[in-house]
């Protein structure tokens, strides 16, 4: 088999005074089905994310909410606080057993997580704290400006929001300096294609969650079938590597708990799109 790095890979974005590869790794796939305990085989997630390290990558995604609390221990257990990965990870989710994903952004709530996955990632900063997705029943400025309280303290270093409107990252900006925003968006679902402008604007990391689903790819089957011949590459890859030329400031996450899937998503990077097949899929309507 043969191996990916990202070693001479120049497509890289600063995050706050940290410079990563645009092309990361979301965790959330390390837990057990439904993203809900412990995987089966713990080693072998262990052994994903020491290969997605020494491949090249340094940026990693996960959640307190992923488990809950599993993806972050495996993650703290593999690497510890290594200084040349940068962590992200969310607060504002509740779990339970039947799988659903409770918005909780309550201020004592977020400041008692945040000292739960500093314990889980083992480190004294979080390089990139999220908030994962606002809370109908509270106030969105109280709970952004407790973020921004964190960072004052020195427990995150960065903060990110993730599933917000225009208008929810502008009032966000208001209190802190948002490093980064986490939409869903894909080839087949760009929802989210105000939010990326203005990320675009102010230099802001656009991190896509789903960045690959099946379904969504499925929907432009016929076309990235066409141009994944052309490269010998998988549509997976194709979508991957159109986001990467979609925008600068665009930072995929594929997540996986699949050694293979992992090498094949790190050679998406070094896959060269023409500028007439980004734009046939840049046309492709959802």
């Amino acid at each position: 088999m043969s191996v990916f790095t990202m070693e001479n890979e120049s497509d890289t974005f600063e995050i706050g005074e940290t410079t990563i590869h645009r092309l990361g790794f979301g965790a959330m796939r390390l837990c057990g089905e439904e993203i809900i305990g412990s995987p089966d085989d713990e080693d072998a997630a262990h052994a994903v994310l020491e290969q997605a390290v020494e491949s090249g990558v340094d940026f990693i995604d996960t959640a307190d909410s992923y488990g809950p609390g599993v993806s972050e221990r495996l993650i703290g257990e593999t690497l510890g606080d290594r200084e040349d990965v940068l962590v992200a990870t969310k607060a504002g989710l509740l779990r339970n057993r039947e799988g659903e994903w409770l918005a909780h952004g309550e201020p004592d709530y977020i400041r008692n997580q945040v000292l739960a996955s500093l314990d889980r990632l083992r480190t004294d900063t979080i390089d990139l704290y999220q908030f994962h997705r606002p809370d109908d029943d509270v106030p969105y400025e109280e709970s952004i400006q407790t973020f921004a309280e964190l960072q004052d303290d020195g427990l995150v270093d960065q903060v990110g929001v993730s599933n917000v409107s225009v208008e929810q990252l502008e009032t966000a900006r208001e209190h802190v300096d948002v490093a980064t925003v986490q939409n869903r968006y894909n080839l087949a679902d760009r929802s989210s294609a105000d939010v990326l402008e203005v990320c675009e604007d102010h230099g802001i990391g656009f991190i896509p969650w789903a960045p690959i689903n099946g379904d969504d790819l499925d929907e432009h089957g016929e076309t990235l079938d066409e141009i994944a011949d052309e490269h010998d590459a998988t549509r997976r890859q194709v979508g991957l590597a159109w986001l990467l030329e979609r925008s600068d400031v665009i930072l995929p996450i594929p997540g996986t708990s699949d050694s293979d899937h992992l090498e094949s998503n790190i050679a998406a990077s070094q896959l060269s799109l023409s500028d007439d097949e980004v734009s046939r899929l840049t046309a492709l309507e959802s």
